[in-house]
């Protein structure tokens, strides 16, 4: 039978706390870091990469991905590193695409993996360069294209099709007969 992960970290924080005397706080903050570092070991181990020493980062501890994106940082739900916004070259670091990540962790889709300040900042300086009012235009733009498009080539069935020399349909290949050119001499032959 495998033990939990929970119970190697709480054999770990047993032996530690026999050695020298700890404070309630202190085995709190000592389990947690055992634990956290116990499953980034788990997880490497399960998709059979090497772990970084990098990864195993001081104080880190498990965090909610809907808490994840915050107003200055976003930290990474893979190795809890704090940077303004994920790339595809950091997901890239963990076997990721940013779909693979957005769909692992429950993500929406369209969720942007940057700081909300970040966010905010792009947002503000395309709407100043007349972005949107520019889309809106294109977009509509688009759509009257596409209609006027339908409206000059009108939908032709067979029915309304009268065959001419000029406009008939090409005729359909014949498929040649698998059977090597002697073989087939022969048979005509006989």
């Amino acid at each position: 039978m495998t033990r939990k992960l929970y119970e190697i970290a709480a054999d770990i924080i047993e032996a530690q706390a026999e050695i020298g005397p700890m404070t309630p706080d202190a085995l709190e903050q000592a389990l947690s870091k055992v634990f956290v570092t116990l499953q980034r070991m788990k997880m490497a181990e399960d998709r059979g990469v090497l772990l970084d020493e990098a990864e195993v980062s001081e104080g880190a501890v498990p965090v909610d991905p809907k808490s994840s994106i915050q107003e200055d940082k976003v930290i990474c739900l893979e190795c809890t590193a704090e940077m303004r916004q994920l790339t595809a070259k950091h997901l890239s670091s963990h076997g990721l695409t940013i779909r693979e990540y957005k769909k692992k962790w429950g993500f929406a889709q369209r969720q942007s993996l940057s700081a909300m300040s970040l966010s905010k900042a792009r947002s503000k300086a395309a709407k100043k360069r007349g972005l949107p009012e520019k889309l809106l235009k294109f977009q509509e733009q688009r759509r009257q294209e596409k209609t006027a498009g339908m409206e000059a080539a009108p939908i032709t069935t067979d029915s309304d099709f009268t065959a001419t020399p000029e406009t008939k349909w090409p005729a359909k290949k014949r498929a040649k007969s698998k059977a090597p050119a002697k073989k087939r001499a022969k048979k005509k032959a006989e």
